[in-house]
């Protein structure tokens, strides 16, 4: 088996310090958090940020402020910029995160950012949406910035979608597809290994169990062959009812149950390799 890429959603837009304090919100409080993972073995930082108050936003300069910070104490990781932002949002508004430089890479875009493939229920009212065409512009812009997508995809029919806006070339292969299980899809042995059965061919995967389901999802791919992603975004606790200190220490448990199962950890080196994604001062 290849080795296993963690990746830790630091923040979300979602959670909040009252669900546990140590949610970052500052770019000091989101660098610690990235360095937290980071140093426990995560990879990737998928990163959402946040006004000081806490409130979710897509300011391109407020990325830029979280990602140089991030990028003096994280010198290699890869830094992955959401464009879901927050629901409510435009298209132009969630596209910002993709415009940031990483001058410390030598890079005009990020060198990955998510892109979700369909429209989901989050609960209650709130309607997370995204169009065909909201889908196509994200792919095509993507795809003339550089940018390797992680392909968000909450239930089978938006692999399905993907598939097709690669057809219509939208999407380039080899896709890397993050299943979010647990929220429109149930998280479920049966249902990861569906949805790994569903996509193309020399695509790589991760699996983002949210909630109670966070650390079995992850055990599950561990096993499978699959990626992991753990962190705040998805998840405050590190066991029923004790919420976790850190980022770091949901990354840990993953490294922990990953030696039990027999997974080497990847480098950040060895996840770009994997991902396909050009190697650092190429």
């Amino acid at each position: 088996m290849e080795k296993l890429i963690i990746t830790a959603a630091i923040c979300g837009a979602e959670v909040t310090k009252e669900h546990n304090p140590n949610v970052p919100y500052t770019v000091e409080e989101i660098a610690r958090e990235a360095h937290t993972a980071y140093k426990a073995g995560a990879s990737i930082i998928h990163l959402h940020v946040r006004e000081d108050d806490g409130t979710p936003t897509q300011d391109k300069n407020r990325f830029k402020a979280c990602i140089d910070a991030i990028r003096k104490i994280c010198p290699d990781a890869i830094i992955q910029p959401s464009t879901g932002g927050a629901v409510g949002m435009t298209d132009l508004e969630r596209l910002q995160s993709t415009e940031v430089e990483e001058l410390a890479l030598g890079l005009k875009h990020p060198e990955m950012a998510t892109l979700d493939c369909g429209t989901c229920n989050f609960g209650g009212d709130e309607v997370f949406v995204n169009t065909d065409n909201t889908i196509k512009n994200f792919g095509k812009i993507m795809i003339e910035r550089g940018v390797k997508p992680e392909i968000e995809v909450f239930d089978k029919g938006m692999i399905d979608i993907a598939i097709k806006m690669h057809k219509k070339g939208y999407i380039k292969t080899p896709m890397h597809f993050d299943f979010v299980l647990g929220v429109q899809m149930s998280a479920t042995a049966r249902d990861l290994a569906f949805m790994v059965d569903s996509i193309p061919v020399g695509s790589t995967w991760t699996v983002a169990g949210v909630g109670k389901s966070q650390f079995q999802m992850a055990a599950i791919a561990i096993a499978m062959g699959g990626h992991v992603r753990v962190g705040f975004e998805d998840n405050v606790y590190i066991e029923k009812g004790v919420a976790a200190k850190s980022n770091g220490e949901s990354v840990e448990k993953v490294v922990r149950i990953a030696k039990e199962l027999g997974r080497q950890i990847a480098t950040p080196t060895e996840a770009r390799e994997i991902l396909g994604l050009k190697p650092l001062n190429s």
